[in-house]
């Protein structure tokens, strides 16, 4: 059954906030964990619970300061699983937040959007 997902941030993993009525995911602060696929997993699952289950709109947050390698790689499992959710459905739409002056996120982001053909914004801020 699906839940409603609220994890506070730690100095080495990201909050983590999913919402099942709101069709939220948000993923934020700093992601370096020990093991990033045993971190993520959940987020993997619930994703897709909520595929199987909800088939409404989703929208993805990111509003990341760091990620290491491994991360790198489960964000981009995640972003493969809502391009494959926008391919059936067309109701996603990702955001990509980044510090105005952080050119390195702003280039994750944009190496990310590369591989992707849904709707991914990239959102400066202060």
């Amino acid at each position: 059954m699906l839940v409603n997902i609220m994890l506070e941030s730690t100095k080495v993993t990201p909050a983590i906030t999913m919402l099942i009525e709101e069709g939220l995911v948000e993923i934020a602060g700093e992601s370096y964990p020990e093991n990033s696929v045993e971190f993520y997993q959940p987020i993997f699952d619930w994703l897709d619970a909520y595929i199987a289950e909800e088939k409404r709109y989703l929208t993805v947050n990111f509003k990341l300061t760091y990620f290491n390698t491994s991360s790198s790689k489960c964000l981009m499992d995640i972003l493969d699983t809502l391009q494959s959710y926008h391919n059936v459905s067309e109701q996603v739409e990702v955001n990509w937040y980044y510090q105005e002056e952080d050119e390195d996120m702003l280039e994750s982001g944009t190496e990310f959007a590369e591989d992707l053909d849904m709707t991914f914004k990239l959102v400066a801020y202060r």
